[in-house]
C-alpha cells in the first residue's frame, strides 16, 4: 500500500480541502479491501470502548460485511491526504437500540467515530480530531440534509465525551443501551452519555469547515 494509491479509485461521498490541514476524503468502507486498517484500529487499545479488542481478522470482516449489508447502518473510512485517518459510522436511530432511550425525531442521524492512531514520527497533531470530525459532520448533516446528529459514547470514555462537547454536541443525560443478543450481532448493555448537535448549530459553529 502506498499513500498515493490507497483506495485511489474508490468514489468519495465527501471531499474537501481544509486550509492549513490538507485534503479530507470520506469513502464507504470496503470490508475486504480495508480489512488490514479496520482490524488494526478496532482491536487496538484506543478502541477499547468499541468492544472488539479481542476480535480476529475473520470476526472483524464478518462484522463489517454484516454492517455493509444493512440499509440503516453505514461505515466510512476517512483519508487525510491519501492516508487512512479515521473510521466513522452512521446509523438510523429508529433502527438502533438507542431508540429505546430517547424520542427519535425526523432528520436524526446517529454517528460513531474512531480516530486512527498517529502515523509513526508524525509528531503533534493539533486540531486533528476536530478537523476530521468536522469534515465528516459536513457530510452527515449538510451533505445528507439531516437536522441533528446523535451520539452515545460510553460513559467511561472521558476523552471522546470531551472531544464531542468541544465540537458543539450538547449532552442530554446518561442512558443505558440495552443488551442485544442475536445470531448476527451481539452487543452488551452499555452505559452511555446521550448528546446532540443540530445542523444549524454545526453550520454556525467555529469548527464547521469553511
Amino acid at each position: 500500500m502506498t499513500t498515493e494509491t490507497y483506495a485511489g479509485t474508490r468514489e468519495a461521498v465527501h471531499e474537501q480541502r481544509v486550509e492549513g490541514f490538507g485534503t479530507v476524503r470520506v469513502l464507504p468502507v470496503d470490508p475486504r479491501a480495508d480489512l488490514d486498517v479496520l482490524h488494526g484500529w478496532v482491536t487496538g487499545e484506543r478502541a477499547a470502548y468499541w468492544g472488539m479488542t479481542g476480535f480476529s481478522r475473520q470476526q472483524v470482516l464478518e462484522t463489517y460485511l454484516h454492517l455493509d449489508s444493512l440499509d440503516t447502518h453505514h461505515a466510512f473510512l476517512t483519508l487525510k491526504d491519501g492516508v487512512p485517518a479515521a473510521l466513522f459510522q452512521t446509523y438510523e436511530p429508529e433502527a438502533d437500540r438507542v431508540s429505546e432511550c430517547y424520542e427519535v425525531r425526523p432528520g436524526d442521524i446517529g454517528v460513531h467515530l474512531l480516530i486512527g492512531p498517529p502515523v509513526p514520527g508524525a509528531g503533534e497533531r493539533p486540531g486533528w480530531s476536530s478537523t476530521l470530525l468536522s469534515a465528516f459532520l459536513a457530510y452527515a448533516l449538510t451533505g445528507l440534509g439531516r437536522e441533528r446528529a446523535v451520539v452515545e459514547p460510553d460513559a467511561r470514555n472521558a476523552k471522546a465525551i470531551e472531544r464531542l462537547t468541544r465540537q458543539g454536541f450538547v449532552p442530554a443525560g446518561d442512558i443505558v443501551l440495552p443488551e442485544i443478543d442475536l445470531p448476527e450481532v451481539r452487543l452488551p448493555e452499555k452505559r452511555a452519555l446521550l448528546a446532540f448537535l443540530t445542523r444549524e448549530a454545526f453550520e454556525k459553529g467555529p469548527t464547521a469547515p469553511r
